[in-house]
């Protein structure tokens, strides 16, 4: 069990984490979001040992983990983090790089040991590679692989995949997300790509000017964004009143946090739009509309012509979603 009580991290005279608590169970994948700066990064290095805490305390397993005050050489030898300037050694190869901190008494193991993580990062065609001939997604994936060479309990990825592209990206995470769910791994990811959370993680912590503002089981986080702040970090999202999308009785103002998916072009909805852009996504189009001096975004299965007039309502499933809160 990994527990964060009330820790507090400063940075020069800026406060950069404020009373920040959670723990993590062995084998628990957790995603940590939210926008640039808010103290994600800074997370995960005080995790790591690599600063000290101004108050508050980190343990793994009742054991304290503690930073450069303490530590000659900071980190835990249990713990590998991978930040995101990967510290490769230019001049040596792939498959040295992934088995630097590997034992060479057993020499056979060494080599089925690199094999097998340069199988999981798609990599094995470049394992007599130097790492400076290496593309940055390339080189991102052979550092994910060293992090991983000696069965760390506890890995700290700081967005591990910044630099693949999307086409290996998608194979890469699935492969990486279930190898550490065999190997019992627990693993702290932050991240900017909400399909880390959304897929991969079990629980989403969300960082806001240094505090936690949210965590909780992902998919619900999603469903049930308690401010527009989180549900913006999982894409477009749209604040409207209820009022404006169906007829009550009474003066019922509630707030609704709306992505686009949730709202669909109907001929005689309450709410009239004016289309500005539209966006192709493959499946459907994105559509950017004027609604009182304020952008709303849509789905919508064609492309519309710009400056069309049209209403909307709320998608069926939303829909029931509301009358079952009622």
């Amino acid at each position: 069990m990994l527990e964060i009580k009330n820790i507090f991290f400063t940075y020069i005279d800026k406060p950069v984490i404020e009373d920040v608590s959670f723990t993590i169970a062995r084998g628990q994948n957790t995603a940590i979001i939210g926008e640039s700066g808010c103290g994600k990064s800074t997370l995960l290095k005080l995790i790591y040992g690599l600063y000290d805490l101004d108050e508050g305390e980190i343990t793994h397993n009742e054991k304290p983990i503690l930073g450069p005050k303490h530590n000659l050489i900071p980190g835990e030898d249990y713990i590998k983090y991978l930040a995101q300037d990967f510290d490769l050694m230019p001049y040596i190869t792939v498959e040295e790089n992934v088995g630097k901190f590997l034992s060479n008494i057993y020499k056979d193991k060494k080599k089925a040991r690199v094999q097998e993580l340069l199988e999981m990062v798609e990599m094995t065609e470049f394992a007599k590679v130097k790492a400076k001939y290496l593309s940055g997604g390339q080189q991102q994936r052979v550092a994910l692989a060293r992090v991983l060479a000696l069965e760390p309990e506890i890995i700290l990825l700081d967005e591990p995949f910044s630099q693949i592209d999307s086409f290996r990206k998608n194979s890469l995470r699935r492969n990486l997300f279930r190898y550490l769910k065999q190997k019992g791994v627990t693993c702290i990811i932050a991240t900017h790509d909400s399909a880390d959370a959304l897929s991969f993680s079990d629980e989403t912590i969300v960082i806001q000017n240094g505090k936690v503002v949210a965590k909780g089981n992902s998919k619900e986080l999603y469903e049930n964004p308690v401010n527009k702040y989180i549900a913006s970090l999982f894409g477009e999202v749209n604040e409207l009143k209820l009022s404006q999308l169906i007829e009550l009785e009474g003066d019922d103002e509630e707030t609704l946090l709306l992505y686009p998916h949730q709202l669909k072009v109907v001929d005689n909805g309450m709410i009239q739009v004016v289309v500005k852009q539209c966006y192709f996504k493959g499946s459907h189009y994105l559509i950017k509309a004027a609604f009182e001096k304020r952008a709303i975004f849509f789905e919508h299965d064609s492309e519309l012509e710009l400056n069309q007039e049209v209403t909307l309502m709320l998608a069926d499933r939303q829909i029931r979603k509301i009358n079952m809160s009622f």
